[in-house]
This record gives structure tokens, sequence and C-alpha cells, in this order.
């Protein structure tokens, strides 16, 4: 099986709007997805480096919009 890597990045991206918070003018969301999804999303810009001992990733904000868009785009 080969999976199509953009549009799984796609639907993590979209599903980290889904968690995401604001936490002092920084948005985050909650990191708990694949680890090799995660460090694409951060080769692409859109998170920074999820290899940390926080519980979330911080987005870029390139990356915060382009999450918001696909959620819509995906789930509403």
């Amino acid at each position: 099986m080969n999976p199509n890597l953009e549009k799984i990045d796609e639907a993590v991206l979209a599903l980290l709007h889904l968690t995401s918070f604001s936490d002092y003018a920084i948005t985050r969301a909650w990191k708990g997805h694949d680890w090799d999804a995660l460090d694409r999303l951060h080769e692409k810009g859109y998170i920074f480096d999820p290899k940390n001992k926080s519980k979330s990733v911080v987005f870029t904000e390139e990356g915060r919009q382009r999450a918001e868009q696909l959620f819509q785009k995906l789930f509403t």
C-alpha cells in the first residue's frame, strides 16, 4: 500500500486545528499524531520542531492559517 502522504499531512494539519488553543498569543495544538506526519509538517514550515518535551506543537502563522482552511475544507 502506498498512501498519499500529502493527503495524510492535510488531514493531520486539519486535526491539529481541531485541538488548537491560544497560549499568550501563540497557537498550539496537542501533538498526539503520527510522528512522521508531524516531521513532514515541520519540514513544510507549518509547525515548529515537534521534537521536544512539550505535549503540544506550536503553529507558524502560515501553518495556523492553512490548518484552519483545511479544517473548513475537509470537515464542514
